[in-house]
């Protein structure tokens, strides 16, 4: 109940400065000519970093124990978020960077937050690493195809070019993780143990800059964008559940099925949205997506901790 908590606070704590930085955006725009939002690129790739510093061949072991949950889990990992996403800009009268900033965190990998809820949620904890770990590797080739496919009438995608800045955003830094946790990981304890708080403080900065540069945005279609958002995490939920439900997976794995696909990598879409120069726009849906999954799946996670399996 704790760490439930503390996920919930940590989330509460971030629409408090969100709802700040609405009011006051300069202060969280830049200083002494530097403007923050230069930081959103590198603050992900430490993020993708403290990742690939805990992973290691256990992580895939359940390839071997379960394939057929596996193939289900990244299957509806990369089809009901991005269709879902897809259906919402029919739906809403979104401006177009902002309908294909809903896509775009559709088609994202898993959210790094999955584990710890899978884990409450007393679900298959195993199956959420190995999920996790491969949406993460097969996202350099299937984000940009989806993008280009659900998206590319919306805002032009070049997909070569988004190829190569997801892998500089996550395949570099996770690889580099790796190596250092192989090399000098178990010299330095202490940093090992401060990068889940750097990366929480990293993901909260960097919901601060996007919000500050697109304030004008943001309040000229708030409310509707937050239904948007909340409907998307939430029929992720369900489709991903019920996915596993109706192929014949047991109920922990469900669950995890469930968790995975609607907790998305909104770090990495802030990312890109970044990186295709439009964080004001592009990058709004994941600002909110990222906040309202915690609160979410929190919830979610709390109510099978308390339900018998």
């Amino acid at each position: 109940m704790k760490k439930i908590f503390n996920g919930l606070s940590f989330s509460v704590w971030i629409i408090i400065a969100v709802i700040i930085t609405l009011i006051y955006p300069s202060p969280f725009l830049g200083a002494g000519g530097i403007q923050f939002k230069i930081f959103i690129i590198p603050l992900l790739q430490l993020i993708m970093f403290g990742m690939g510093s805990t992973m290691g061949l256990q992580d895939f072991q359940e390839i071997l124990k379960s394939p057929k949950a596996v193939f289900l889990g990244v299957f509806f990992q990369f089809s009901i978020m991005p269709l879902v996403g897809w259906g919402l800009t029919k739906v809403f009268d979104f401006p177009t960077e902002i309908a294909a900033g809903i896509i775009l965190v559709g088609c994202m990998p898993c959210g790094l937050a999955s584990n710890v809820m899978s884990y409450l949620a007393k679900a298959n904890v195993a199956l959420s690493l190995t999920l996790t770990s491969i949406a993460t590797f097969l996202a350099p080739i299937l984000t940009p195809f989806l993008m280009k496919t659900l998206a590319g009438q919306l805002i032009e995608i070049h997909f070569w070019d988004m190829v190569w800045e997801i892998s500089k955003l996550i395949l570099i830094p996770i690889i580099l993780g790796v190596i250092y946790n192989q090399l000098i990981g178990q010299k330095w304890p202490w940093f090992q143990k401060q990068l889940p708080l750097i990366s929480m403080l990293s993901i909260a900065f960097i919901i601060i800059i996007i919000t500050a540069n697109g304030r004008n945005s943001l309040l000229s279609v708030g409310p509707l964008l937050v239904l948007a958002c909340f409907l998307h995490n939430t029929i992720g939920f369900i489709l991903g559940y019920w996915g596993g439900r109706v192929t014949g997976l047991p109920e922990k794995d469900c669950r995890t099925i469930a968790i995975e696909v609607g907790l998305q990598n909104a770090g990495l879409a802030s990312g890109l949205a970044m990186a295709m120069g439009k964080v004001a726009t592009l990058g709004l849906p994941a600002a909110i997506f990222g906040p309202l999954m915690n609160i979410n799946g929190s919830t979610l996670a709390n109510y099978w901790k308390n339900k018998s399996l």
